[in-house]
This record gives structure tokens, C-alpha cells and sequence, in this order.
């Protein structure tokens, strides 16, 4: 599909009408910050909010309310006339909607896909109303420590992922000329998240969406680093002993699926970072 990149200086109709069209239909992505702060604002620990309003152990929110005349399921979190029941903890999708994010070589891009500004299709009358800079909006959405959460998750992923190259690549397992290690990567980087949700398993999806932290952390940098060291500190003790190559290959296959489910979570290419990785390690001598 066509996009449409901007700098924060484009000026488009992004004053909202608040009409509540962009509530239905939609797949809105998760990481672990944004699920934290939806369960502050709901007041419910995380793990109620994880277990009753999203889907794949925690990555994306439920659509499962009123239908539109299209069809389309409203949020789990929106209220028929009054609208999202969460506001201030929304994520970052909402808060950027109708913008995309992107990332490439570490700078942001601001898009909207295809040629015309979506909210037009379903909210034409935003072009009576004020025009502002996709900056002003950022702002006024509060959208800089939501950004700051997924540029640190970025990290966290790959952290996560540099556990997978270390068991593969370090461990003896590549020279002995496994193959089944790559395979099931690019496997996973296709798989339905359903699949892969089960694949990884309850214990390391909760280490994954719901950390155990629990001193009230208001920085979401701080909140990511903090949930980084507790899943480093979960590999270390989980596979600093493993005894066989069998062993070791079942553990890069888990870190990577636990790396490619988070890369989900964060709206990212999980098929195309899953090649990249394959790449990566076919380029340090393992075999596929």
C-alpha cells in the first residue's frame, strides 16, 4: 500500500471531531509499558486487564463491543456515546492514529497510508475544523513518553534476540551443524500469533507482558530497563546450565519466538526482522 511520509512540521486537518469512527475495526498493537498504563488508568492490576481486554497473551487490544454499520467491533475499551473509557492511558496507535510511526536508521518517520488523509473517508467534516502540524498533535496527544516506551522496547527485543544468537552461535550448536534452529525462526517470524503465543508458553508470555514490577515507575525508559534486566535475569537463570545441544536448541528457539511475539507487540515487520536475523546468523556460520 502507498504511504505518505511527513515531518513534524506537515500541516494537515488533524483536529479531531471526535466522532468515535476510528474506535471500530482497528488492530491496535501493544507492548508492556502501554498495557501497564492501560490497567493504571482502568485501576485493575495487569494482569486483569492482559487476561480480559487483549488477545495473543497480551500484544493487541480486543475489538469485541457494538458493531459499526460496517461491522466492525468497537474497541473493548470504548463506550457507546461517550467514547474511549481509558483516554489518558491510551497507546500509542491511538494517540498517533490517524499517523503511523516509522523507523529507519534509528529516526522516526511520521505516515499515513495511501494517498488521501484517511480520517476523510469517515469524518469529512475535520476539514471545516482547524489545521494543525503533525508536531502540535503530537504533542497535544501526549504522544513523547509513548515513543519513548517503543524506541526503548526496540531495544529490549533486540536484547532479547541477542540471548537466541548467543545460545545458537556461542553454545557449540552451529558448528555441530544443526539445522533446525533457523528453520523454526523462520518459521516463527510467519506464524499465526495465536501459534506462537502457545508456542512460547504461559511463563515467559507473562515474564514478557506482565513483569513483575512492582515500585510504582512513572518513566517508561526506566519501566523498560527495569522488565529488561528482570527477562535477562530470567534467561541467565533458566539456561546457564543447559547439558545438552538439544537443550540448547529448544532455548534459542524460545528466546527468538519471545523476541519475534514482543516485535508484534510493537507494530513492527515480524517477518521481515526475522529474515534479517536469519541473515545475521547464517553470516556467523550457522546453516539452515
Amino acid at each position: 500500500m502507498q504511504t505518505t511520509k511527513l515531518s513534524t512540521k506537515s500541516i494537515l486537518p488533524l483536529t479531531c471531531s471526535r466522532s468515535g469512527t476510528c474506535c471500530f475495526g482497528k488492530a491496535v498493537m501493544l507492548n508492556p509499558w502501554e498495557l501497564f498504563s492501560f490497567s493504571k488508568e482502568k485501576k485493575v492490576s495487569p494482569r486483569e486487564f492482559r487476561d480480559l481486554y487483549t488477545d495473543f497473551g497480551g500484544i493487541r487490544l480486543t475489538f469485541n463491543g457494538k458493531q459499526d454499520k460496517k461491522g466492525q467491533n468497537a474497541c473493548s475499551q470504548y463506550i457507546d456515546n461517550h467514547g474511549c473509557s481509558v483516554h489518558q492511558g491510551r497507546p500509542l496507535a491511538c494517540r498517533l492514529y490517524p499517523l503511523g510511526r516509522q523507523i529507519q536508521f534509528e529516526k522516526a518517520h511520521y505516515i499515513f497510508e495511501g494517498a488521501q488523509f484517511p480520517c476523510l473517508t469517515d469524518c469529512a467534516e475535520v476539514l471545516d475544523l482547524p489545521k494543525l502540524s503533525v508536531g502540535e498533535y503530537l504533542k497535544g496527544q501526549g504522544a513523547e513518553p509513548f515513543e519513548k516506551a517503543q524506541d526503548e522496547y526496540l531495544i529490549v527485543m533486540q536484547n532479547i534476540a541477542d540471548i537466541a544468537f548467543e545460545l545458537l552461535l556461542d553454545s557449540g550448536l552451529s558448528v555441530s551443524g544443526d539445522t533446525k534452529t533457523l528453520s523454526l525462526w523462520r518459521e516463527m517470524g510467519s506464524e499465526f500469533p495465536e501459534k506462537l503465543a502457545e508456542r512460547i508458553g504461559k511463563d515467559w508470555i507473562d515474564a514478557l507482558m506482565i513483569p513483575k514490577i512492582t515500585e510504582v515507575i512513572e518513566d517508561p525508559i526506566d519501566f523498560a530497563q527495569k522488565h529488561n534486566n528482570l527477562l535477562q535475569l530470567k534467561a541467565q537463570e533458566e539456561f546457564g546450565a543447559l547439558k545438552t545441544l538439544e537443550e540448547v536448541h529448544k532455548a534459542a528457539v524460545l528466546m527468538m519466538g519471545v523476541a519475534l511475539h514482543l516485535s508484534r507487540g510493537l507494530g513492527a515487520d515480524t517477518k521481515g526482522i526475522a529474515e534479517l536475523w536469519i541473515e545475521t546468523a547464517k553470516n556467523h556460520g550457522a546453516k539452515e
